[in-house]
């Protein structure tokens, strides 16, 4: 009889444990399975222009950062100052306008200014899922090949960029231009080749 109440009581007790301690994780945290992997694909409109389609090629090309934001984000706000600081120092910033009013972000982009080079206007979220947005705001970090390296849940703050962002775009940076390094020396030795 004992036996029959304490199976259920230590199955319970189990069960509150487990509750217990996904309480305690910290979202921001989660691990990502898309780093690693290349940017996921999308078609959307340009937020700035319904007649412009971009796609994830438009955010490949150089070591550039993805922000997801909407003007409904009170944080997105709060970080906002960070992100121009990062686009007047030479940092390629692309976004996702997700879940939002087109008017609302083009009004609110009219009375700031913006860090984004490009805005792809995501209003369904459909391309949020797919990049994996849990909230508003999120960061990316592409490498050139649009592998995603980085993702950060939440807003960005100065000691976040100092410690982890602009270390890793420095190094991607430099891992790109060994890359080119090397080509152009194998192209100028299988042309000299060529000439003798």
């Amino acid at each position: 009889m004992k036996l029959k109440l304490l199976i259920p009581l230590v199955a319970v007790m189990a069960l509150l444990g487990l509750l217990l301690l996904g309480l305690g994780l910290n979202s921001r945290d989660l691990p990502s399975p898309l780093v690693g992997k290349p940017a996921p694909a999308f078609t959307l409109e340009a937020l700035e222009d319904p007649e412009v389609l971009l796609t994830e090629q438009d955010f490949i090309g150089e070591v550039a950062l993805v922000n997801v934001w909407a003007t409904w984000c009170s944080t997105c706000r709060s970080e906002k100052p960070l992100l121009m600081e990062l686009a007047r120092g030479g940092i390629p910033i692309h976004a996702f306008n997700y879940r939002d009013e087109r008017d609302a972000a083009l009004r609110y982009l009219e009375m700031t200014d913006s860090p984004y080079r490009t805005i792809a206007y995501d209003p369904a979220g459909d391309a949020g899922i797919d990049w994996g947005v849990y909230a508003t705001p999120e960061t990316y970090v592409l490498d050139a090949e649009g592998i995603i390296r980085y993702k950060r849940i939440g807003p960005l703050s100065r000691q976040l960029l100092l410690d982890e962002v602009l270390p890793l775009i420095e190094k991607l940076r430099a891992e790109k231009l060994r890359a080119e390094q090397r080509t152009t020396e194998k192209l100028g030795a299988e042309s000299a080749g060529r000439a003798s």
